[in-house]
């Protein structure tokens, strides 16, 4: 099996948040890798992972960063890809972070989730293969409409609850 999705995280103390991701990919049934690559402190492997991450099939690569947050910016400077950033909650409540990702220049596009967003990074990065694989298109769909289905089901359970003043 060949990955389509890179998950990329600055160390493992980031994988509590990334594991968010992995699930959902693995419960989709997207092939992904997992690695820890360090913007400072590995950059020349950051660099070589960006500039071979197409030949090698990656098609998106989500990329996490807590505090300076520099590891999804300097991925989508090496690549065309798509790259996903989760800013990491740390410093200041994750906004360090999250603004790291998202002030990049023109030209170098960070698509970026909210903070420890992991799991909104694995469904826009399902998206976004959505768009040329029926076959995961199809999962999206699914995915997307059992959504409003739980809704449904917690406003069913709402309803049960008794409160003496409560109307509905």
């Amino acid at each position: 099996m060949v990955p389509i999705v890179s998950i990329i995280m600055g160390s493992t103390s980031d994988l509590p948040v990334m594991e968010k991701a992995m699930q959902f990919l693995n419960d989709q049934e997207i092939p992904f890798e997992v690695n820890a690559l360090s913007a400072h402190r590995t950059p020349d492997a950051v660099e070589a992972f960006a500039r071979q991450a197409e030949g090698r099939g990656i098609k998106v690569i989500i990329a996490a960063a807590g505090m300076a947050a520099a590891l999804p910016g300097v991925i989508a400077a090496s690549t065309t890809l798509p790259v996903i950033g989760v800013p990491i909650k740390g410093m200041l409540d994750g906004l360090d972070a999250m603004l790291s990702i998202i002030q990049m220049p023109p030209g170098i596009p960070v698509a970026t989730v909210g903070v420890n967003g992991a799991m909104n990074a694995a469904i826009l990065a399902m998206e976004m293969l959505a768009l040329s694989d029926e076959t995961i298109a199809q999962r999206l769909k699914t995915y997307k409409a059992g959504l409003g289905k739980k809704i449904e089901k917690a406003n069913k359970d709402l309803a049960e609850v008794q409160y003496a003043f409560k109307c509905n």
